[in-house]
């Protein structure tokens, strides 16, 4: 499990790639989403194009990044979420709490 950060137009796009699994996606995803807030970051945005497998625990830690972000007065965003990560969402309802994208540019948009 990796995760590339980079910054286009004002929105800190994170980009995990590999399993957010328990005990090893959801901790690096936690501490990258808290490294991009502590370093001012306020439109963060997910890109999960790369993300092979999220388990129960990889979904925990998506909420919480959400509320962690929304509470430091951010957004985060979703975009390219793999088949098996929008039918998890959609069963779980959570897809009604995140803003999903198809492309990450129009999510890039969305934050203006």
């Amino acid at each position: 499990m990796r995760i590339d950060t980079r910054n286009e137009q004002g929105v800190t796009i994170l980009e995990p790639r590999g399993k957010i699994t328990i005990g090893v996606g959801d901790v690096a995803l936690r501490g990258a989403v808290h490294e991009a807030l502590d370093a001012g970051a306020r439109k963060v945005l997910l890109n999960l194009g790369g993300v092979s497998t999220m388990d129960s625990s990889g979904i925990g830690e998506l909420v919480s990044a959400y509320t962690t972000v929304t509470n430091r007065g951010g957004k985060l965003k979703l975009c390219n979420l793999p088949s098996q990560i929008t039918d998890i969402l959609q069963i779980t309802q959570l897809i009604s709490v995140f803003e999903v994208f198809e492309t990450e540019q129009e999510a890039i948009s969305s934050f203006s």
